[in-house]
């Protein structure tokens, strides 16, 4: 997670346009909308947790030992709670159509993705029919909200950050009339309250655009001997600059930079199905690579790269989906009860916590 005034300057801010509050007692059904926040990333701890961010467009020639000196020199700024607001974000992108979208193809071979996130992702819940329509009607509900309720033929990730919860959805519809399926689940871990520097996972919608460049995993350890960002090459989806609740003091809000990105395989990843983080969204290693390899968000990036544009960080063995998507939406349920299918980490990872582990993103 950055915070302003801590790390490089923004590539500017994620698109948000709203907050969606469901509560136990009315869910499925969609109420209590909140004013939209969002999240994260830190830029001091980008050096620290491994992490190496492309240079801007004009200096992408330059080494990436480079880019780590230079993301050294600056990673000892301001505190978060009284940094400044970062400079005027970049406005929302015009979406691109991606490849089904642009060639009208058939729409049914995207949900053959159903059985390739079985295969490739290690980490799944197993959630029941009910409520993958119910969290369905939740993404419609925030689309429709925010002036998306025509989406469809792409792929959008959805998080649930209650703490009853934590989980990670991918959907897809092919019309904007149909209802939207689930194409898999995974657990995750999303901004913990309570300690200093920690803020809430905002909610919101996300478009993933390369204004807010990704950059990818170092796989270097921390003091504590933590892979922050996870394993070297591991992608780190890049959301941009976002006022989000701050989860120490009094509150309020503060700008931070709002990433998801995988954690330690050994120390962290067992962690996953709490409420952990700094504010980003902390996912299983294999759920990175399968959203890395088949371009599950990266439309923007591949239009652009399509254009002749330098996009470094796609791989050049990546099998980009033709129903690559745009988005990726955070709701909070506030879910009063823990479903059976989501469950938390046993109680040996809770005596195994790591020291330091508060210290990563």
């Amino acid at each position: 997670m950055q915070q302003a005034g801590k790390n490089k300057a923004p590539f500017g801010t994620g698109s948000i346009w709203g907050a969606v509050c469901i509560a136990l007692n009315t869910f499925p059904a969609m109420v209590g909308v909140q004013p939209a926040s969002s999240g994260a990333s830190a830029a001091s701890s980008t050096l620290a947790q491994g992490g190496v961010r492309p240079m801007p467009m004009l200096a992408q020639a330059a080494s990436a030992s480079a880019a780590s000196k230079a993301e050294a020199a600056v990673s000892t700024a301001s505190v978060a709670s009284e940094a400044q607001a970062p400079e005027v974000p970049l406005p929302p992108e015009l979406p691109e159509p991606n490849l089904a979208q642009r060639m009208d193809l058939p729409s049914s071979d995207a949900l053959d993705m159903r059985q390739i996130y079985a295969k490739e992702v290690t980490r799944r819940l197993n959630v029941p029919l009910a409520d993958q329509q119910a969290y369905g009607r939740a993404l419609q509900h925030q689309l429709d909200d925010n002036g998306h309720g025509d989406l469809a033929n792409e792929f959008v990730v959805l998080v649930d950050r209650a703490a009853n919860v934590q989980a990670i959805f991918l959907y897809f519809r092919a019309k904007p009339d149909d209802a939207w399926s689930m194409i898999g689940a995974s657990p995750v871990s999303t901004g913990r309250p309570g300690t200093y520097d920690h803020f809430l996972t905002p909610l919101g919608v996300f478009q993933h655009v390369p204004g807010n460049m990704d950059f990818r995993a170092e796989g270097s350890l921390n003091e504590y001997q933590i892979r922050g960002y996870g394993a070297r090459d591991l992608r780190i989806y890049d959301f941009g600059w976002t006022d989000s609740e701050r989860g120490w003091g009094r509150g309020g809000t503060s700008p931070m930079r709002f990433q998801m990105h995988a954690t330690d395989h050994e120390k962290l990843e067992p962690l996953l199905g709490m409420r952990h983080s700094k504010g980003c969204v902390r996912i299983p290693s294999t759920l990175n690579v399968f959203f890395d390899h088949h371009g599950i968000i990266d439309a923007q990036y591949e239009a652009r790269a399509a254009e002749g544009q330098s996009m470094w960080i796609l791989k050049p063995t990546r099998k980009t989906t033709p129903w690559a998507g745009h988005y990726v939406v955070v709701i909070d349920t506030a879910r009063k009860a823990r479903p059976s299918w989501s469950p938390g980490p046993n109680v040996a990872t809770w005596a195994n916590i790591p020291k330091g582990a508060d210290t990563v993103d």
